[in-house]
């Protein structure tokens, strides 16, 4: 499945996220990145990935385990993050 296709299907904006009852697919999770929050929903299976690991533990030095947002909030720009998950998902 190509990158593009993937963020179609994974991105979700925050309003749309809400009338969408936040459904997030088995196997998968929701984050929160960049300055806007903006929801993404992820691959379990990134989360064994080094450099997701990275940013997991600079979510957790920042905010523990009380995420702003309810949800894992990711500290790092969106482009960034979409930088991250596009190699991720060429693995």
């Amino acid at each position: 499945m190509g990158f593009h296709k993937f963020l179609r299907r994974a991105s979700f904006s925050k309003t749309q996220a809400s009338s969408k009852g936040l459904e997030v697919p088995k196997s998968h999770l929701a984050v929160y990145v960049g300055d806007e929050m903006r929801r993404f929903v992820i691959p379990v299976s990134y989360l064994n990935q080094p450099s997701f690991q990275e940013l997991l533990h600079q979510a957790e030095e920042e905010f523990g385990y009380d995420h702003p947002t309810g949800g894992l909030t990711i500290l790092c720009r969106e482009d960034e993050f979409l930088n991250l998950i596009s190699q991720l998902n060429e693995l």
